[in-house]
């Protein structure tokens, strides 16, 4: 069975470059090192590392334990530390990740009930790429991301998601636009702005970007991009000036802005699903309780939402 120390003593060979420099880091003796990484090299069945005069590398079996190494430590000092926050203080920490419309809308609403259950949330407010890489990587416990359909998100198999609002996307107008007096926009319609300047988000292949993208790519059009923002309050200003046209989120409307009309678009796929990700904690695909916890206080934030 893997212990610990010899992962410990991997991890630390690896980012040393020498058995001996390992030893230092880890305040232990070489030959203490060198037992750990034996019995690791015996448990796997082959050497992972590659050792001359110059230092010790990793070999590929050695970067594939490393990899997983990285987690289980990652996990295992995680443990200990909110096992000891709760004994001293009653309480347990969730590290959680959102995109900022959802933080601004959201976040305050479950901050409260997970407050109250006991767990104070670690939040971390990013775009959907690295929220979903910081989850792979088990940085974070859980997180609100949003994909469009048609476009999955590249989460690892044992990472479970969970739909917990469906957010239908918007057309933002300036007054007086020549479809700004409609009630609502259908798909012929939207086509025919393909000669406007549209305004998208800097982070690229967004997939809200990609949805519009795509269905204009369909109809032969290729859309001019003027601006790239993921600034609401400068989006709806450059659109308010009659500079670009695009497209908004339901969930970071909030109130009207002067100069703007928002337009709910007649086509289903023009909708982004906003999901919670989060860890299995067992084969059997549930996450931990607190994630469960953390779940439910987001399904409450959004019913209170709409």
């Amino acid at each position: 069975m893997l212990d610990l120390r010899q992962l410990r003593a991997l991890r630390a060979v690896h980012s040393e470059g020498s058995v001996t420099r390992a030893a230092r880091l880890l305040g232990w003796s070489q030959p203490t090192v060198d037992y750990h990484l034996r019995i690791i090299d015996r448990l796997v069945g082959s050497p992972l590392l590659t050792r001359t005069k110059r230092g010790s590398t990793l070999t590929p079996v050695g970067h594939l334990v490393l990899d997983r190494a990285q987690e289980i430590l990652t996990l295992s000092d995680r443990t200990l530390s909110d096992a000891r926050e709760l004994a001293k203080l009653g309480r347990a920490r969730l590290r959680f990740g959102t995109f900022p419309t959802a933080a601004a809308r959201l976040l305050p609403a479950i901050a409260a009930e997970m407050g109250d259950l006991g767990v104070e949330i670690d939040a971390v407010l990013e775009e959907v790429k690295p929220l979903v890489s910081h989850v792979n990587g088990r940085e974070l416990d859980a997180a609100l991301v949003y994909s469009v359909p048609g476009y999955e998100l590249p989460l690892r198999p044992d990472t479970a998601a969970t739909e917990v609002l469906r957010d239908p996307l918007l057309l933002a107008l300036p007054e007086g636009h020549r479809l700004a007096g409609r009630t609502s926009i259908d798909r012929e319609a939207l086509l025919s702005l393909a000669d406007e300047r549209w305004l998208l988000g800097a982070t690229p292949n967004d997939p809200m970007d990609a949805v519009v993208l795509d269905a204009f790519a369909a109809a032969g059009h290729e859309l001019e991009v003027a601006i790239r923002t993921d600034d609401f309050q400068v989006m709806l200003g450059m659109i308010a000036a009659r500079m670009v046209v695009g497209l908004v989120a339901r969930l970071a409307s909030g109130p009207v802005h002067p100069g703007v009309v928002l337009l709910p678009i007649d086509d289903p796929s023009f909708a982004r699903s906003v999901l919670l990700v989060a860890a299995q904690a067992d084969p059997g695909g549930q996450p931990t309780v607190a994630v469960r916890q953390l779940a439910g206080a987001v399904r409450h934030a959004v019913e209170e939402l709409v």
